[in-house]
């Protein structure tokens, strides 16, 4: 992976161009109220379900299986469904919030656009049409059970790819160009998928097309989290890293050259992380809409418009957000368990047209 270029940052002695009209609240006590939240929610998400552990018991068998500790013959059932089940998927939950979110903020700024989300470059199209492929052809068997999560992965870098060659041109990848060539390739590789659903109709064809375009963390497994877990605290670090640059390319490309940004690397390199991020994220968890749209405005709201603290609430946020949406998912109808991009629509359409309503909100400011 190609780093972002450090000449793209301005010094770290430099206050942050974009400044919030009115005082933020104390980083320190955001950040420690959210990691209880959190740690609080992750908890009751894995205890709760068809069969429900109360906390204390719940913290047992965790507490068990990390340490090796025993458990009686009758707790078997329901160590297993704690350990088993509920706490990779939650784990999971936890990561791929925490990644869409900042992942949304970068690319926020980096299109200039209040509508822009992590899938807006067709990631998830691409992503959603290598799973169904490798699913009717039986492809990548070498992968074994992962060979679906790999031909979504494949189909993300794809598009990734194929959104680079077309939108660069002499003044590198502008932000119009990278919206426009997404949304193309999304509604292409749309059809793709559709063309293979009805040359073959079955229904595990069907099945995989409603996973990947609507999202789920059902198939979550322990073998999918270190690469998950590495991809999304390297994604939040490096973006971090960066949040003096990103306020600066927010102002556009001109203001950001009179500043010293050479926003051409610069956006490169953000183009290359963001993208492999997505895809990763979408290839164990399908397109979950909204939370790398409707969560960098709300942290806005809250913290002011630096991205160096927009990107240190981000993560915290989305993956409070997307434990509980997941937990509504897999409880709200039980046994039947609801796609988890109904859930974050429902909740996102009105949270975002709030916003919109919103006397003094822009994007990047109050």
């Amino acid at each position: 992976m190609r780093s972002l270029p450090e000449a793209a940052v301005p010094d770290a002695d430099d206050p942050p161009p974009a400044t919030p009209s009115a005082t933020p609240p104390a980083m320190p006590l955001i950040v420690a109220l959210l990691a209880g939240v959190l740690a609080v929610s992750v908890l009751l998400a894995i205890g709760l379900g068809a069969a429900t552990v109360p906390p204390g018991e719940t913290l047992r068998f965790l507490w068990a299986a990390v340490t090796g500790g025993s458990i009686t013959a009758g707790d078997v059932t329901a160590y297993q469904i704690i350990w088993q089940v509920r706490a990779p998927r939650v784990l999971l939950a936890v990561l791929v919030g925490a990644g869409l979110s900042v992942v949304g903020v970068a690319i926020q700024a980096m299109v200039r656009n209040a509508l822009a989300d992590p899938f807006v470059l067709g990631v998830s199209s691409g992503a959603s049409a290598g799973a169904v492929l490798v699913s009717v052809t039986g492809a990548l068997t070498a992968f074994g059970i992962y060979a679906v999560s790999a031909g979504a992965f494949l189909g993300a870098l794809l598009v990734s790819a194929l959104v680079y060659l077309a939108s660069r041109g002499a003044g590198g990848l502008t932000p119009l160009r990278l919206v426009l060539t997404g949304v193309a390739m999304a509604f292409g590789f749309q059809a793709v998928m559709s063309l293979i659903v009805y040359f073959v109709p079955d229904g595990e064809s069907t099945s995989t097309v409603l996973f990947w375009s609507m999202g789920g963390f059902g198939a979550a497994t322990w073998g999918a989290l270190p690469v998950v877990a590495v991809v999304t605290v390297v994604t939040a670090v490096a973006l971090r890293r960066f949040a003096r640059g990103l306020d600066v390319l927010a102002l556009g490309d001109e203001t950001s050259a009179s500043l010293g940004v050479d926003t051409v690397r610069f956006r490169r390199g953000l183009f290359v992380l963001t993208s492999l991020a997505t895809g990763a994220m979408v290839a164990v968890s399908g397109a979950i809409g909204f939370v790398g749209l409707v969560m960098p405005h709300l942290v806005r709201l809250w913290v002011g418009a630096a991205h160096v603290r927009v990107l240190t609430v981000a993560p915290l946020a989305g993956a409070i957000f997307m434990v509980w949406a997941d937990l509504v998912a897999r409880t709200l109808v039980a046994p039947r368990e609801l796609p988890l991009g109904v859930i974050t629509a429902l909740v996102g359409v009105p949270v975002f047209v709030v916003l919109l309503r919103r006397r003094g909100y822009l994007f990047g400011g109050r």
